[in-house]
């Protein structure tokens, strides 16, 4: 079984076991929380976390880059 790690660098914690990370999250939902709640949840931390890769892989563009795709003035 391939072992995940959930890494948390924005925040200056250290890489998690994707099971450990998964345990704080469920653990810092209101106990209210909804199933929509927790996907909402998973959903940005996946988000956050490919965003971090695409940085650290440098697959991002700057503002002006952005800009000019869209026709905006810089």
């Amino acid at each position: 079984m391939k072992s995940e790690k959930a890494t948390s660098e924005d925040t200056g914690m250290q890489a998690l076991p994707i099971r450990e990370a998964a345990h704080r999250l469920v653990d810092g939902l209101p106990d209210d929380a909804t199933w929509e709640d927790l996907m909402d949840e998973i959903y940005v931390c996946q988000a956050i976390e490919r965003g971090l890769k695409d940085s650290r892989d440098g697959k991002t563009l700057t503002i002006a880059e952005v800009r000019a795709q869209f026709g905006l003035k810089s």
